[in-house]
């Protein structure tokens, strides 16, 4: 018994040993939203200041572990007055709910490099499972500093009266789902 529980704390030992953390390179990376707007038109958007560090022992980010962040007051579709609009108490409340947060709980592989990423969307004070796909696009060496570098994508839907998100503006004002895509660079932190 002693030889079992040694063991299994010499590979908890290991997987914490060689786990990486990757911060994301906000210069070479986005996070952008869709809703359609009477139910004709699509509007996007984006968030100018996020922030997103993965972790995972396994080469291949099969045990990765997410957490996101964005800054609700940087939103923005390229109409100054929709984001007025989205910062008030009518959308983001940007004074009470200052973040949007994700923090993965799980991940499963659906085929080589492709996963279900589960974990906690937090929206306007409300804390909703959510599973999105998620997409390794490889590990290379940037030529510019020499440090390695891994890209992912991903992208998901919710619906916005989960999260009491909007809610004075029924469908077809604005459509339910919101989808959303991420894409980046992720440099290696240590």
């Amino acid at each position: 018994m002693k030889k079992i529980i040694l063991l299994a704390a010499v590979a908890l030992m290991n997987t914490a040993v060689f786990a990486q953390t990757w911060k994301v390179n906000k210069a070479h990376s986005h996070f952008t939203f869709t809703i359609t707007h009477l139910a004709v038109s699509d509007v996007d958007g984006v968030f100018k200041d996020f922030d997103a560090t993965i972790t995972a022992a396994k080469p291949d980010f099969s045990d990765a572990k997410v957490e996101f962040v964005a800054q609700t007051a940087s939103v923005n579709t390229g109409v100054d007055q929709r984001d007025g609009h989205l910062k008030s108490p009518d959308f983001f409340d940007v004074a009470k709910y200052p973040t949007v947060n994700f923090v993965s709980t799980g991940i499963k592989t659906t085929s080589a490099n492709h996963y279900k990423l589960s974990g906690n969307l937090t929206l306007n004070g409300v804390t909703k499972p959510v599973v999105l796909d998620l997409v390794y696009r490889g590990t290379i060496t940037n030529p510019m500093t020499k440090a390695p570098d891994a890209g992912f994508s991903v992208s998901g839907s919710i619906n916005r009266s989960d999260f009491t998100f909007g809610s004075k503006f029924g469908s077809p004002m604005l459509s339910d789902e919101v989808t959303f895509k991420a894409s980046g660079e992720f440099d290696k932190a240590n």
